[in-house]
């Protein structure tokens, strides 16, 4: 079974060669690696060049405009060929060596249509510092309306799900993924497995988690993605999502200074 990992690159050249490393060193080796980049002026396309030989042609990378991150990741969609498909974004970086043959392994014995699992938020300029951890839980049907939804980093679908249902919606500029998964296991029922182990270390302060705008702006689209996908929520269903997260935003702010 191979599985496609896509990360989408713009100016990464600070924390990529940690993510492509990561990927490099996994146990499970029918990979597709897809570099997606949008273009960058740094040394990103150095670090691509100088991994690639490592791959032994498992590696596929375009270089090209694009009009942000999620479509930069519709683009790899587009040009995998695994049985199963993961993002992992350039400032991130695999929990350790068998994320990936574990998660094969779900896929196979559970026999899904989706697998995710939990993750930890590390500071970016300490790594192996833990902010704060995301533990996740089995979906069950109606949870996305009670404020449960998967990690986004981790989670992992069959190729036939894109394929049926749909990519990354491009009209949200914030938690696409949170309406791609609502899409996916709620409103459509894919079948979905939770593994209670950490997938992925996420450095802190991505698109919907870097700052107080942001995660206003991002609870703002999820209630979007619901009306979007058929659901009628209450417009106070972000404050349960909202709190933790500035509180967490605030403290590693202060703790920072």
């Amino acid at each position: 079974m191979k599985i496609s990992i896509i990360t989408a690159t713009f100016n990464s050249g600070a924390t990529l060669r940690d993510t492509i490393q990561t990927v490099l060193t996994q146990t499970y080796r029918e990979i597709e690696y897809i570099i997606i980049d949008g273009n960058s002026r740094d040394n990103t396309l150095e670090i691509v060049r100088e991994f690639e030989p490592y791959f032994d042609g498992r590696m596929k990378w375009i270089s090209e405009p694009d009009n942000g991150i999620y479509d930069a990741m519709n683009k790899g969609i587009r040009m995998a060929t695994g049985d199963i498909i993961g993002i992992l974004n350039s400032d991130d970086f695999y929990n350790d060596e068998n994320v990936l043959a574990d998660i094969v392994n779900a896929f196979g014995c559970k026999k899904t249509d989706c697998v995710y699992g939990n993750l930890v938020f590390v500071d970016s300029a300490k790594p192996d510092k833990i902010v704060r951890r995301w533990t996740g839980s089995q979906h069950t049907p109606g949870a996305f309306l009670k404020g449960w939804h998967p990690a986004h980093p981790t989670f992992y679908a069959r190729r036939t799900c894109f394929e049926q249902y749909g990519d990354f919606d491009l009209s949200f500029e914030i938690s696409a993924d949170f309406e791609l998964m609502l899409r996916f296991i709620e409103k459509n029922g894919c079948s979905n497995y939770y593994i209670n182990r950490c997938f992925v270390k996420m450095r802190q302060g991505g698109a919907s988690t870097g700052s107080i705008k942001n995660i206003i702006k991002g609870n703002k689209n999820i209630l979007r993605a619901f009306r979007k996908n058929g659901y009628h929520i209450s417009c106070l269903y972000p404050a349960k999502r909202l709190l933790p997260k500035l509180i967490n935003v605030i403290t590693t702010q202060i703790r920072l200074e």
